[in-house]
């Protein structure tokens, strides 16, 4: 059985190289859905809760969110982190409170700091899912990842690979220790 969650992401980006409209820099909202599966936890009877796959999700991903994200060889790279250094705001401001850890995966880099995410490749619907699988994959037992931004809209399915415990008491993962980090249970 399959637990989801939906989480919606406003960004610009632009598609450097890219003979059309979208060469040039514009924002969306996109909507990105990750489905979960696994067994029915017993004592909580569901896959995995919704608001602990959105957090766990949020936690890296909100550095998308409200960001500018450029491919790695755009012009406007150098151009955009000069007038943040201009202004001082490379480093983070005051005012910008809503970021996850930076993260370095082989597809992208976040500067949470100054709300930019460097990427390998363009980021398209079809990137943003092979992102975000390669963030999350070890924290969720991942079966598909569906995102749509305006009118376009991609989806992949993955094999889940692993059994992971989880709480039967509030349905979360349990951390290497076999204890819940919600609620203390610790499996026996």
């Amino acid at each position: 059985m399959k637990s989801f969650t939906t989480i919606q992401l406003q960004y610009a980006h632009r598609f450097y190289g890219f003979k059309g409209e979208a060469q040039y820099l514009h924002g969306h909202t996109g909507i990105l859905t990750i489905e979960v599966a696994d067994t029915i936890e017993n004592g909580v009877n569901m896959v995995f809760p919704c608001n602990e796959i959105y957090k766990t999700a949020w936690e890296v991903l909100q550095n998308f969110d409200h960001a500018l994200i450029l491919r790695e060889d755009d012009p406007l790279l150098p151009a955009v982190l000069k007038v943040y250094d201009e202004q001082g705001i490379r480093g983070g401001a005051p005012t910008n409170k809503q970021k996850g850890p930076a993260f370095k995966t082989a597809l992208a880099t976040a500067y949470p700091e100054c709300r930019l995410v460097v990427t390998k490749e363009t980021m398209t619907v079809e990137g943003m899912i092979k992102m975000v699988y390669e963030l999350l994959k070890d924290k969720l037992n991942i079966a598909k990842i569906t995102f749509t931004s305006g009118v376009n809209g991609a989806s992949e399915e993955f094999t889940p690979d692993k059994s992971i415990d989880r709480c039967p008491l509030c349905g979360i993962a349990l951390n290497e220790n076999g204890v819940c980090p919600k609620c203390g249970y610790k499996k026996r």
